[in-house]
């Protein structure tokens, strides 16, 4: 397997240069995303509204993070299980989004919706949520704050690990 360092937001050709079960390292711009703000956003599309923030070519990591310790910029930060997420994300993945970080298998509506989009989903070693955090270098809650740790942050990353679960073609085989 090799290993990639990754820049969010991912240029197409990147997301296509990636295979199932590619190691990465994600640096840049990523958003904080768990199942109420997943259905806040889809019942904003619903109504013809604005997402809080521009989605398209965005990455979204479902996680809630964890209060920061005194002397740190986030606490924990592991990741949610996705298939949470799956009754959402064909309609964000139609409105742009191209990345999603998680834990766990994906319905094959959402891998069909990677494959149609093509967009991209990594998996996160879960139970390493302090690790994680201490890849974050900055953190910031750009919208539904009422949510707490649910709300959606905005993260900088340097070298997040990360595994390819499913590429851009649809494949899912880790090799």
């Amino acid at each position: 397997m090799k290993q990639i360092n990754v820049t969010s937001p991912l240029s197409d050709s990147v997301i296509t240069s990636l295979q199932a079960g590619d190691r990465i390292l994600l640096s840049g711009v990523i958003y904080t995303g768990r199942d109420a703000a997943h259905k806040r956003m889809t019942e904003l599309i619903s109504a013809g509204k604005p997402l809080p923030f521009d989605i398209c070519g965005q990455t979204i990591y479902y996680a809630g993070p964890c209060p920061a310790p005194p002397g740190r910029v986030i606490g924990s930060i592991g990741p949610t299980t996705s298939s949470r997420m799956d009754a959402y994300s064909p309609d964000l993945i139609q409105k742009g989004l191209r990345v999603m970080i998680g834990k766990g298998p994906r319905s094959q509506e959402v891998i069909e919706a990677i494959r149609r989009h093509k967009g991209i989903y990594f998996a996160a070693v879960g139970g390493a949520g302090a690790l994680l955090s201490l890849c974050v270098e900055t953190a910031e809650c750009v919208a539904f704050g009422d949510l707490g740790p649910e709300a959606i942050y905005k993260l900088t990353v340097r070298n997040m690990p990360l595994v390819v679960a499913i590429d851009g073609f649809g494949n899912h085989e880790i090799h």
